[in-house]
Formats: structure tokens, sequence, C-alpha cells
């Protein structure tokens, strides 16, 4: 396949397959603001993007793994929403976006089309067991362009559990892009709500795609490990990073 990635920022990035223009995740304001995530949390935003969205170009759908969480959908990055043809997400956030813009449900291993590009909704859990009701719900995403045998697997803000694993028996990936972060928040401790980097690790050690692109572990107070922990837990040179707003085929 022909892949090429743009970090903007966060969990933001364009993913272009074969031609088709993917925005995921769209964060967009700038930093400094305080947002509010439930249940007496909060966080704030300490980094901007590295694109606008006037910058990005062509955009056929709008991937968003929740829509409930600032750091996933913004202010502004919801006001880009109308303005993409289709914008897929999980089933309860299709229903919060109607008529907003136009919007497609899935639930986890369900499946939609772009273009030529088949889509499927991978389990995510952004949070503890038993969790979801709090939280909500957020999916990752598996990109299999027409006729490829592997796919592009986003892992959307996920901590590690058996529905990701279960992504190793269903596809062959090729391209992991993983939402890391360690997300923490003072009033519920050690609770962690997306991987760390040694989640991460035993997560691709089962996977075993042929690269390995973090994401969201930056940009937000919240965040509570960086890049440095990431590359800590893996083996040399089995990360591929990305330099914010630089298109990069990978």
């Amino acid at each position: 396949m022909n892949l090429s990635i743009t970090h903007v920022g966060g969990p933001t990035t364009l993913i272009e397959i074969d031609g088709v223009r993917l925005l995921t995740d769209p964060t967009f304001d700038e930093p400094g603001r305080r947002y509010a995530f439930g249940l007496g949390t909060s966080s704030v935003k300490v980094s901007g993007p590295a694109l606008q969205p006037d910058q990005l170009g062509r955009i056929d759908a709008v991937l968003l793994t929740h829509d409930h969480h600032a750091d996933n959908l913004d202010d502004a990055g919801r006001a880009l929403l109308p303005s993409a043809p289709v914008v897929v997400t999980t089933a309860g956030g299709a229903r919060r976006l109607d008529p907003f813009c136009t919007s497609v449900g899935l639930d986890p291993w369900a499946t939609t089309t772009v273009g030529a590009l088949e889509i499927t909704a991978t389990p995510a859990r952004h949070g503890p067991p038993l969790s979801r009701g709090i939280v909500g719900d957020a999916i990752g995403f598996a990109l299999r362009p027409a006729g490829a045998p592997s796919v592009v697997w986003i892992t959307g803000d996920t901590v590690l559990f058996g529905g990701v694993r279960e992504v190793a028996s269903r596809f062959t990936v090729d391209t992991a892009i993983v939402h890391l972060g360690e997300v923490r928040f003072g009033l519920t401790g050690p609770i962690k709500y997306t991987m760390n980097g040694r989640d991460a690790a035993r997560l691709i050690a089962a996977v075993k795609p042929r690269r390995v692109v973090p994401v969201h572990y930056e940009g937000w107070s919240h965040f509570h490990e960086g890049r440095a922990g990431v590359e800590a837990a893996f083996p040399p040179a089995t990360l591929t990073w990305l330099t914010p707003g630089v298109p990069q085929a990978v």
C-alpha cells in the first residue's frame, strides 16, 4: 500500500492510503485552556497543533475514536466535522453528532467503506474493567485498501485488554498507530485510561506489525508518560517517530 502519515499533535493524524485521505481525532485548539473530563477531573492543553485545518487539504473522512473527551475532539476539531464528507465513530457518538454532521456509527468489528478503503472498528476500553458507563465507549480502526493482505491499525484510546489482543487473531497489521500517554488523574490515583510503553510493548509483541507509530503521548497535563518512557519500553529502533506537521511515507 502507499501510506503517508502526518502527525498534527496529540492523537491527530492525517493518513493517506492509496489516495484516500483520513483525519483522525481532530484537535486544533491552542494551548493554555483547562478542560473538564467528568467526575471532577480536568486537564490543561500544554501544546498546540503543528498544522491548522486550512493547511490539511482534502479530507475524505474523519475517524473519531470517541467524541466525549477534548484531547480527542476539542472545540476547533468539532467545528471542522461538518465539512468532512463523513465522520466514522462509535455508535453512540454518531447518535450524538446527528444532525450536526454526516456520521456512521460502528460497534466493534463492524465495517464501512470510504472509497475503496475498508474500515473496521476494533475494540477499545478507555479505562479499567466496568468503567465504560463512566468514561464512555471508544473504538479503534483497522484500515484495509482494496485487495491488501494487511491493515493499518489505529488502536484508539485504550488500555491493554483482551479486545485489543484479539486484533492479532483477526488481522495482519502492517502499521500500528498506537495511542499512549498513560493517562491518569489525581482524583483516581494510579488508574490508567490509556496504555503506557510497557503495555504497548506487550500488545505489539502479540500483534507483530511491520512498524509502530506512537501518538497521543504529549500535549496534555493528564499524560504521565512521554517519548522517553515509551522508548525505554521497546527494543532500539522498534518505533517510528513522526516529526509533527511533516508528511512521512511509512
